[in-house]
């Protein structure tokens, strides 16, 4: 599986000089005035009033534009609206002296809007996506929090107990997992096997993002530990820097809300970020969780 690119500097929401302009009342209303009034000379009063008829229309849809665009933005913003919830925690955090941190939200919610709703909207909005970007940063926001997560209290704070958070629910998935020794392990907190793929998992309790170093180490303990992937699974987010590094060296980066459903084709995820899907699992005669590589 190739590895995912890593995200770029968020665009801005200008429609490209060659794309077609949005629609415009004033022809619309000049050219059905004009039919109107072709049909008018030969149909009489009727005509008149189908015309007239015809031109509360057009500006009825006019004025009600904006009203579509925003259930438009809307409807994109909330059919991800589960991934953009889980992102909104991962990135929201308060640092040691106790201040809201949301930069990385804030990067994340742009990113969205550019690179999903953005190229959605079409030719069609394009001139309110780029006057209107304040309202779908706002509507983005709105669905992100209206979806209700299990609160995050419910992770253990202390890193050994979380350890075995996470080990608790990716059995519950199916996993048969190894909790490996507190020492030597190499980076590697859990080892967990299912359908004969071996994932190797570092766990993060952390009251800020994961960085590098937790990516470097998890991609080392998979080759320790013999391996099909490597994961690092925290209650925060992770780094700009973290995110490359794992689209790197193909290392997942999940929170553990994702191993609920996690398995061994398939996880949560957003590639652009360095959270991605496991690939195909090497086959192979099982090996145990303790079996290291030479």
């Amino acid at each position: 599986m190739p590895s995912p690119m890593p995200r770029s500097a968020p665009l801005r929401a200008t429609p490209p000089e060659d794309a077609p302009l949005p629609p415009s009342p004033v022809a619309r209303l000049f050219w059905t005035a004009a039919a109107g009034s072709a049909l008018s000379l030969w149909y009489g009063p009727p005509a008149f009033a189908a015309t007239g008829l015809a031109l509360v229309l057009v500006l009825a849809r006019h004025l009600d534009r904006p009203r579509r665009f925003r259930a438009r933005v809307r409807r994109i913003a909330r059919a991800h609206a589960g991934t953009l919830a889980l992102r909104r925690r991962q990135e929201r955090f308060h640092d040691a002296y106790g201040n809201a941190i949301e930069d990385g939200w804030l990067r994340e919610r742009a990113y969205f809007l550019d690179r999903t709703v953005v190229p959605r909207l079409g030719a069609r909005f394009a001139d309110l996506a780029a006057s209107a970007r304040g309202r779908m940063l706002e509507i983005v926001e709105a669905e992100a929090a209206a979806v209700a997560r299990p609160e995050e209290d419910e992770a253990p704070e202390d890193g050994l107990d979380y350890e075995r958070y996470c080990a608790g629910r990716l059995e519950r998935a199916g996993w048969q997992v190894h909790r490996t020794p507190p020492s030597g392990d190499q980076g590697a907190d859990l080892v967990a096997t299912r359908a004969r793929f071996r994932l190797v998992v570092q766990c993060k309790r952390l009251g800020k993002p994961v960085g590098n170093a937790a990516v470097q180490e998890a991609a080392a303990a998979l080759h320790f530990w013999a391996g099909d992937r490597a994961a690092v699974v925290t209650n925060a987010g992770f780094t700009p820097a973290a995110r490359r590094l794992a689209a790197a060296t193909d290392v997942l980066l999940l929170h553990h809300d994702d191993l609920d459903d996690l398995d061994d084709t398939d996880a949560p995820g957003d590639r652009a970020t360095g959270e991605v899907a496991p690939g195909p699992a090497r086959r192979g005669p099982a090996r145990s969780p303790h079996h290291r590589r030479p």
